[in-house]
């Protein structure tokens, strides 16, 4: 099947990889593609980076004070009621004759108090569950948003950056995905490449794994490819080309859904 002409279903195995929900053959075929098309890769490495910001990029929510007071009050009530129930069960345990005694109602009493702690152990569960789905919903409701995304490559193929571009928020945001070291002495400088015009640059790079550009969409608005060059140490002034050579190249996508 073209995953590149049915982009919802290129979307959801992308972010079913990233989840890592995606297995078997499926996934390796997904890979394969991921591989040989850049619009797939281009898509698992979205969603990659997408996931892992969650943690990095997003600010943390504490529950509500009020929250943990509920689950608090709800584990004490329960246990409450577990004593009570276990002292009314004791005292009719030894008012019950001979023969309840043979039939062990202790072992019944103790299956009880086990049945009765697990369900509590149940309910804080749930509470916990819900909290932390309230808490991932807003996280994936805040997540950044993509207009326009690339995956820069060397010349082997191999990529080496993903660049992606959140127009809420007016950023480039870039992704190092692979292990180049460009030194104390050297910067990297992002460019533009306008269609027959001259390289603009959108910025130069430090050595993070993840860093943010101050970017409007007319500075990536019809251009067709993005190219990172290695410069000497801070760049080279605005309003002139790349003096180093050009490590990594790619096509910028604008996503349609």
């Amino acid at each position: 099947m073209n995953l590149i002409a049915h982009p919802e279903l290129l979307e959801l195995l992308a972010a079913s990889h990233a989840l890592g929900t995606l297995r078997g053959g499926a996934r390796r075929r997904f890979e394969a593609m991921a591989r040989e098309q850049a619009p797939v890769r281009a898509a698992a490495l979205v969603w990659q980076g997408r996931l892992a910001s969650m943690t990095e990029l997003q600010p943390s929510v504490t529950p509500d004070p009020a929250v943990w007071t509920r689950i608090r009050n709800m584990i004490d009530a329960e246990q409450a009621k577990i004593a009570i129930e276990r002292q009314r069960d004791a005292a009719n345990a030894r008012a019950a004759d001979k023969q309840q005694q043979q039939q062990q109602p202790g072992g019944w009493l103790r299956s009880l108090a086990l049945w009765r702690g697990a369900t509590a152990a149940g309910a804080l569960a749930t509470v916990l569950a819900v909290v932390v789905g309230l808490n991932l919903r807003d996280q994936l409701h805040n997540a950044p948003a993509v207009q326009y995304v690339a995956v820069l490559s060397d010349d082997k193929a191999a990529a080496s950056m993903l660049v992606t571009f959140d127009p809420k928020k007016k950023q480039l945001v870039l992704q190092r995905v692979g292990g180049f070291n460009e030194g104390d002495d050297k910067s990297l400088q992002l460019w533009a490449l306008p269609p027959g015009g001259a390289p603009r640059s959108l910025g130069v790079l430090d050595n993070a794994p993840g860093l943010r550009l101050a970017a409007s969409e007319s500075d990536v608005h019809a251009v067709p490819a993005l190219a990172i060059s290695l410069e000497a140490k801070g760049g080279v002034p605005v309003g002139s080309g790349p003096k180093g050579p050009i490590l990594f190249k790619g096509a910028l996508i604008e996503k349609t859904i």
